[in-house]
């Protein structure tokens, strides 16, 4: 049987400019962080492939160790199903939140980590209130054998520092979270 580190923690992470400050954040904490990319939302496999190669050079130039999913869009399509006319931080965004956190806590499980989070709470779009509660139901979920840490990461300039790394580190950056939803509303928004 695996050892259990305590101080371990499996990172969902969306892309990498917001991983730069929670990675960080959580290193000063003590903690040895694994970024996760599963993010089946991601509406176009060449978007996809944009965020998962700017993870993998930063994690790399950083020394961290990320693990990667294929992209499985079919997945978020099957959960928004009649979802269609939410609005943004509606309940499609918590079944997103759910589907992402879920699977987070199953690969934790799988891997022997304990410990799960996301770095979704770095962003000012996202309720930080609604993405803990996705986080306990998977924690409920695998029966409290992976444990959700509602970190929010936007606290402390989080969202700023993160800025600043992406800026510094001249990171690719997207104007929305990656579902067919957010891209629409985006490009509504710009044309206005």
């Amino acid at each position: 049987m695996q050892e259990i580190n305590p101080k371990k923690i499996l990172l969902h992470t969306c892309c990498a400019p917001c991983f730069a400050y929670p990675s960080i954040a959580l290193r000063e904490e003590g903690y040895d962080v694994i970024s996760y990319f599963y993010n089946p939302n991601i509406s176009e496999e060449t978007e996809y492939e944009k965020r998962k190669e700017e993870l993998r050079k930063y994690c790399k130039k950083e020394g961290f160790k990320v693990i990667f999913e294929p992209w499985q869009n079919e997945d978020f399509v099957n959960i928004s199903k009649g979802l269609e006319d939410e609005p943004e931080k509606g309940v499609r965004c918590s079944k997103c939140f759910n589907l992402r956190l879920t699977q987070t806590a199953k690969k934790a499980l799988g891997l022997g980590i304990k410990n799960f989070s996301t770095t979704l709470t770095v962003s000012p779009h996202k309720v930080s209130k609604q993405i803990f509660a996705e986080g306990e139901r998977a924690q409920l979920l695998f029966e409290n054998k992976a444990i959700f840490i509602p970190f929010d990461f936007k606290k402390k300039d989080g969202f700023k520092k993160s800025n600043e790394i992406a800026n510094r580190e001249n990171m690719y950056r997207q104007n929305y979270c990656g579902c067919i939803f957010s891209k629409n509303a985006s490009l509504i928004k710009q044309n206005q």
